[in-house]
């Protein structure tokens, strides 16, 4: 068991540190009964969740099936200082209330994967607020700024003569000291966060906690352009919140090979089992739109219902197999006469006017399903559906 508990542990991980500590842990549960915390933190900075985060979740479910309790640790302190990995510049302060506005909005999207009997979940403003100015002191002595500055996006950013507030390299010490106060035996993050990962195992000696944390780095997940990182702010992501119908056709707009990639990091499949659908594809027993199909109905059920997933499959045969306009769409009413780049953002159909030009130059916008090439086209007085690629549809009146 405990072989097999690691090698579903292990699945997908880019990197483990104290491996040995991480199999004693499930070696104790196994024979002795004994549960162990497992951490991950999630700083608030927006409210939606895509599936990107949920790589971390899966991992965390796992943890749960083999005795890990989760510390779901929202970051309502440090999100006011923003995690400066990967980041050119100083991030702008959250407002207090945009932070428990997202942080309750994490909550409500993390127990659709998460067993809520087997998770806590923790903000660090309770423990990081009573540390006062003393302690905040005593734990800046902890580590040198020569140190700080060895981290990559520090270096650089240190290098370019660009600024770097004292409080990003708070940032990190902070991270660390939540896994001191918690006393966290695993601690999981994407491989861009190893440096705060590892200021965990250092404070832990330092504040002579009586352990050393393990360290699990997941991959960060391709979006669904198969290249970069999902992102909302590059429009390749899938959220969480996404409509069942919308969410159900992005999965299937993935290439049959990033399909295998998001089968190993979100599927509940076993290891087993997703190398008998590879086998089935390769020697043709199995067509790959039956096995993404399956994929994207996994997800959708995950996040709506049995339901919702089977209706959302049914309307996308029905829209993209026939050519037929959805049923139901999203209504707008807007003054016309109007630019139709103008109308696509105010539709909710495109994020920028340059990219709704683009859409059109490509070919992917459709006025009452007729092709639009004309990118300074206006739509005057009447009834109109818009359309964008396969998948975004709205229904749009344009008056006086």
């Amino acid at each position: 068991m405990i072989q097999t508990a690691l090698r579903e542990i292990r699945r997908g991980t880019a990197e483990i540190i104290d491996e040995a500590r991480l199999e004693t842990l499930l070696k104790n549960f196994f024979e002795k009964g004994e549960t162990y915390t497992v951490k991950a933190g999630f700083d608030p900075t927006a409210p939606d969740l895509h599936l990107g985060h949920t790589v971390l979740l899966q991992k965390l479910a796992a943890f749960q099936k083999f005795g890990g309790h989760i510390q779901f640790l929202i970051g309502d302190f440090t999100a006011q200082i923003g995690d400066p990995t990967g980041k050119s510049e100083t991030r702008k302060k959250l407002l207090p209330a945009q932070i428990q506005q997202n942080a309750q909005s994490y909550k409500d999207q993390v127990f659709k994967i998460l067993d809520p009997e087997k998770t806590t979940v923790v903000f660090n403003a309770d423990w990081i607020n009573p540390l006062g100015a003393a302690g905040m002191l005593e734990l800046t002595t902890t580590y040198n700024v020569a140190r700080m500055l060895e981290r990559d996006d520090f270096d650089k950013r240190h290098k370019a003569g660009i600024s770097i507030s004292i409080s990003e390299f708070l940032y990190p010490l902070l991270q660390g000291y939540d896994s001191v106060h918690l006393k966290s035996d695993v601690e999981i993050g994407g491989t861009d966060q190893k440096f705060n990962l590892l200021m965990g195992r250092h404070l832990q000696r330092v504040y002579e906690i009586g352990k050393e944390q393990s360290v699990l780095m997941m991959p960060i997940l391709e979006g669904l352009d198969g290249v970069q990182k999902m992102s909302k702010s590059l429009g390749n992501y899938i959220a969480v919140a996404d409509a069942p119908g919308e969410m159900f056709g992005k999965i299937l707009s993935i290439s049959d090979t990033l399909m295998w990639r998001y089968y190993e990091l979100l599927s509940t499949l076993s290891l087993d089992e997703i190398e008998a659908l590879k086998m089935g594809v390769e020697n043709g027993t199995l067509h790959p739109k039956k096995v993404k199909e399956a994929l994207a109905l996994e997800i959708t059920e995950r996040f709506h219902s049995h339901e919702e997933a089977l209706n959302a499959q049914a309307e996308f045969e029905r829209v993209h197999a026939q050519s037929e306009i959805p049923t139901e769409m999203d209504e707008f009413t807007l003054e016309g006469p109007i630019w139709i780049a103008k109308a696509l953002v105010d539709c909710a159909l495109s994020p920028s006017t340059s990219q709704a030009r683009r859409e059109i130059k490509q070919g992917s916008v459709k006025i009452d399903q007729n092709k639009l090439s004309d990118e300074q086209y206006q739509l005057e007085l009447g009834e109109y559906i818009l359309q964008v690629g396969k998948r975004k549809f709205a229904r749009l009146k344009v008056t006086q």
